[in-house]
């Protein structure tokens, strides 16, 4: 049988004006900043005025932990936005922007798939309204000025063997890992050892995305640690007087992207930290706007539930007060068999053992979602190739655990294939028995809270960590920073460090080995494992195969 591709069916969209997409949810033209005639951000003289408006439902979109097989995260959220539609409801789908690093990878673009996209896809997936470019010119001009001031004497005397500040570019390219700057003589600087991350794991995408306005911004900003003295003192980025002209370079930046779906429903599309080595969710100032315009936002987390989710809720959620009325985890027949040991090559043969054998990886996340407080239901994103049997045992499972799975058509049918499953989250949303809370308080000592989640949601049996990180996180905690949540860098792939390991094991330990102070952000970063924050492209990237075509059209995306 053969199937349109992704990019396909995006190009026979038949997009409306974003004036028109705008008009939906009540914002007057003139409070849209149009790029092209399909994309527009929103003003922020607009967005303040809403601030006494009540918030509608927010409903989170997670996942298993991922697999070669693919899941349908992305494609569920939108499928779910474009459900609540259909079935009367006023929802808007709030996702973030796609990297490049992934997109000329492996992972392939951020905008859903199938029947259940966000369009333009192409721009989205490339360089869509410039708001990574912009925040990894923000990010690199500290870095000019922070050697450009040891250049000029270093007034402020920074130990340049203590520069914690590295820069930042939108690839994957594992060769600007550990680098040296300021080679060629006198007139180039103090040569030092330092490095590149990809920009999604910059603390200014995650500032971005956690800031309330253009002033709550610059605060963040400035409040950035970028090095130290000889005598451990910090050096902030307002002390380097890098804040305003940074916050003048992410100005537009800030202001949420309006888009829409293949069945013209809105959709904000608005900032982008990676979760297995950031906090995973899309802005705060996209989420609390399209809360405050329409009755229910669906929004989508990174990668499995072990991730994203806990640090939507244990992050975003803490610090923008919010409170989820449910949660969707999405799973799939093919998934679950890999997770019973079945490999790519036989997904295809019906195993309904294998499916069974996988079901506990699920089960887990499951259990870890609802212990927020957040009522759960699955999404079984359909595959041609799932037998009924398939189906069957998932949902039989699911029901075991004391939750309901629904079979998904969304990706071949559109809002058609996910009616039931947007009714049954109106249930669980109007049904009041969401009552979130945090995994752990504030006040809990920053080591304890990554105990909290080593051994509450991936089941460690403790982590392993030299002291000289324990005694790192006391220094910060005195430094007034130990009421600062967690954010794990940490494999996608499986609930250890391993990813390899799959399913729901026990018996581990999670090694950190590294601790990274993001003040501005408000969260400490814990590197597990060989978890890299500058990814490298696979032997064969997809940037072998995206082209322009004859007629000037971009292929291969995906």
């Amino acid at each position: 049988m053969a199937f349109k591709t992704d990019i396909e069916i995006a190009r026979e969209a038949k997009k409306k004006p974003i004036m028109e997409i705008g008009a939906k949810l009540g914002i007057p033209a003139e409070h849209l900043l149009p790029y092209g005639h399909d994309k527009a951000k929103v003003g922020q003289e607009f967005i303040k005025s809403l601030e006494k408006k009540p918030m509608g439902k927010l409903i989170l979109v997670t996942a298993i932990n991922p697999t070669p097989a693919g899941e349908g995260k992305t494609t569920t959220t939108v499928g779910l936005g474009d459900g609540l539609n259909r079935i009367g409801k006023k929802a808007i789908v709030c996702i973030r922007e796609a990297s490049l690093g992934p997109n000329f990878g492996m992972k392939g673009g951020a905008a859903g798939g199938g029947y259940s996209q966000v369009v333009p896809m192409e721009e989205m997936n490339l360089h869509f309204t410039g708001d990574f470019h912009a925040i990894t010119s923000a990010h690199n001009l500290l870095s000019a000025m922070i050697d450009n001031h040891i250049y000029w004497g270093n007034s402020l005397d920074i130990d340049e063997r203590r520069v914690m500040w590295r820069r930042v570019m939108d690839m994957n390219d594992r060769a600007l890992r550990d680098i040296v700057v300021s080679l060629g003589g006198v007139s180039n600087g103090f040569p030092r050892q330092t490095g590149f991350d990809i920009t999604v794991a910059s603390e200014v995408m995650a500032i971005l995305c956690l800031s309330n306005d253009l002033e709550d911004l610059q605060k963040r900003l400035g409040d950035i640690v970028v090095a130290y003295t000889r005598e451990k003192k910090p050096i902030y980025a307002r002390d380097i007087k890098a804040d305003g002209a940074m916050t003048v370079l992410l100005k537009d930046a800030m202001q949420p992207n309006l888009v829409q779906t293949l069945e013209n429903n809105p959709a904000f599309v608005h900032g982008g930290p990676f979760a297995n080595i950031a906090h995973g969710c899309n802005s705060v100032i996209a989420t609390k706007t399209a809360l405050r315009l329409g009755e229910y936002v669906v929004t989508e987390a990174g990668f499995g539930a072990d991730l994203g989710a806990e640090k939507f809720f244990d992050i975003k959620c803490r610090k923008a007060g919010l409170k989820p009325a449910a949660a969707v985890i999405v799973a799939t027949v093919r998934a679950m068999k890999m997770n019973g040991g079945v490999a790519k090559a036989d997904l295809g043969t019906e195993n309904v053992a294998a499916v069974q054998a996988g079901c506990p990886n699920l089960g887990r996340h499951i259990a870890n979602v609802a212990g927020f407080g957040v009522p759960v239901v699955v999404a079984i994103n359909h595959f041609f190739s799932d037998t009924d049997a398939e189906v069957e045992a998932v949902k039989a499972y699911v029901a075991a655990q004391g939750a309901t799975a629904f079979l998904c058509k969304h990706w071949a049918h559109g809002s058609a294939g996910i009616e039931d499953l947007a009714h049954h989250v109106v249930n669980l949303a109007e049904s009041g028995v969401a009552n979130f809370a945090p995994l752990y308080p504030d006040d809990m000592p920053l080591f304890a809270k990554i105990e909290a989640i080593a051994k509450g949601i991936y089941r460690a049996d403790g982590v392993d960590a030299d002291k000289s990180i324990k005694d790192q996180l006391k220094v910060w905690e005195a430094a007034g920073y130990g009421h600062l949540p967690v954010c794990m860098a940490k494999t996608q792939y499986s609930f250890t460090t391993d990813p390899n390991t799959r399913g729901a094991p026990t018996g581990f330990t999670i090694p950190v080995r590294e601790v990274r102070l993001s003040a501005g952000a408000g969260f400490i970063v814990a590197i597990c494992g060989e978890i890299m924050t500058m990814p490298g492209l696979p032997k064969v990237p997809s940037a072998e195969v995206i082209r322009l075509n004859d007629q000037g059209f971009v292929e291969g995306l995906f």
